[in-house]
């Protein structure tokens, strides 16, 4: 097996355990923990496990790398923040929808700022996607267009959001071809950690936390396995893959959340859902199979 194909299962094994979570983080944030503080204390506990796995690693941190993994653990963190914010001021739907034009915007950010070309059959795989992103993520009859005109706070903080986690995407890339895995790995966490610290009393909600099973299950789950781990393999494989491919591959986020909350909670599926994950999956296929075949690796 390649280590480009390898990079691009574990991305989408990454992308199935944030995604199968969602309904392990809903049940914790609704009413035992708040939800930066959730975010706090999971990347705390990341950070920790972190320094023990890379511990050698970590001790030989200088300037040039320090800087690459602050700089995408600042992304990170920002990402988290304005996500979780805008969601109070927005609609869920518009949310999950809003975050995921970090799609359209890595290959955007590239272009612009790195002059990078994408292939039309990347572009193509791209646009695909983000239709079925929409058709997973609004319900029917509530289009995301029809209300833009009275766009709110939370439309414009999610907006924020996806811009931080398309920078967040290529920084990572960037790194991890020139520094050591273990120590952007564990950078990023530390500094989002770090941000997430110092912001928290500036939260809209005063930080609470009732250390009840499924909240302390959620803190070790995402913790250890939804943040350590996921994001470590997510820079081991971003030396392997393009920007584009591993925004496209975070689309399938949605898509196991549907499944996962099917199966634990028994919420139904609709046809319009059904239809946004097999474009989603097709968009990746494009991408993939022809986007990758007609041009070179992007960053």
């Amino acid at each position: 097996m390649s280590r480009a194909l390898k990079a691009h299962l574990l991305l989408v094994l990454v992308t199935f355990v944030w995604g199968s979570t969602f309904v392990l983080i809903k049940g914790a944030v609704q009413h035992d923990i708040s939800p930066l503080f959730f975010n706090l204390v999971r990347m705390t506990l990341a950070t920790a496990a972190l320094a023990l796995i890379f511990y050698k690693e970590v001790k030989a941190i200088r300037g040039s790398a320090f800087r690459a993994g602050a700089l995408v653990g600042t992304f990170m963190w920002l990402g988290y923040e304005f996500q979780t914010t805008g969601i109070r001021y927005t609609t869920a739907s518009k949310s999950g929808f809003i975050t995921g034009i970090s799609l359209v915007l890595v290959p955007l950010f590239l272009s612009v700022f790195w002059r990078r070309a994408v292939s039309h059959w990347s572009l193509a795989g791209v646009a695909c996607a983000l239709v079925g992103l929409l058709l997973l993520t609004v319900p029917a009859g509530e289009s995301p267009f029809g209300n833009w005109a009275s766009v709110n706070l939370g439309d414009i903080l999610t907006f924020v959001c996806a811009i931080a986690f398309a920078f967040q995407i290529i920084f990572l890339g960037r790194a991890t071809e020139r520094h050591p895995l273990g120590q952007i790995a564990f950078l990023q966490i530390a500094v989002a950690a770090l941000w997430m610290a110092i912001s928290i009393p500036f939260a809209p909600e005063a930080p609470h936390l009732y250390p009840s099973k499924i909240v302390i299950w959620a803190i070790i789950i995402t913790g250890l396995f939804g943040t350590a781990l996921a994001f470590s393999i997510q820079a081991w494989a971003q030396q392997f893959t393009s920007p584009t491919h591993t925004a496209l591959i975070f689309c399938l986020e949605p898509v196991f959340a549907w499944i996962t909350s099917y199966i634990i909670l028994g919420e139904r599926w609709s046809a319009r859902a059904g239809l946004g994950a097999v474009m989603i999956l097709t968009g990746i296929l494009i991408s993939e199979l022809l986007g990758t075949a007609s041009l070179p690796r992007e960053a």
